[in-house]
C-alpha cells in the first residue's frame, strides 16, 4: 500500500481538471504541474485567456473553500493578460475509509463540481 504524496494528488487533481477543459473544447497554452506554483493551466478559448489554478484538498477539507489571498493575486496577474481567472478545487477521499490516506491502487472518491470564476 503506497500513500499518495503531496505532488502525486496534485497531479491527480491535475487530470481531473484538465480533462474537463480538454472536453470543453479549451486550448492547452502552457501546463505547470509544480506544487504552490500558480496558475496550474493557461488556456485559450474563444480567442480569450484563461488561468486555472488547481488544488487537490483532501477530506475533510472543503475543495469548495478558498484561498482568496492567493487567488486575487493570480487575478491580477491575469488582468494584465486580460484573462479570466478560475479556481478548481478537487477534493480526494481514500473510498473505503475515509480517515485513512489516497492510496495507489485503491479506489478513491473525487469532489469535484467544476470551475468556479474568480
Amino acid at each position: 500500500m503506497k500513500v499518495l504524496s503531496e505532488q502525486e494528488l496534485h497531479n491527480l487533481a491535475m487530470n481531473i481538471v484538465g480533462k474537463q477543459l480538454e472536453a470543453a473544447g479549451y486550448e492547452f497554452m502552457a501546463v505547470n504541474s509544480e506544487l504552490k506554483k500558480n496558475p496550474q493551466f493557461v488556456c485559450l478559448k474563444d480567442k480569450k485567456l484563461h488561468f486555472v489554478v488547481v488544488k487537490c484538498i483532501t477530506y475533510p477539507n472543503d475543495p469548495k473553500d478558498m484561498e482568496m489571498d492567493s487567488l486575487m493575486k493570480m487575478k491580477e496577474h491575469a488582468l494584465k493578460f486580460e484573462a479570466d481567472t478560475f479556481y478548481g478545487g478537487v477534493g480526494l477521499v481514500n473510498a473505503k475509509d475515509y480517515n485513512k490516506p489516497v492510496c495507489l491502487n485503491e479506489e478513491y472518491i473525487v469532489d469535484y463540481d467544476g470551475l468556479i470564476k474568480i
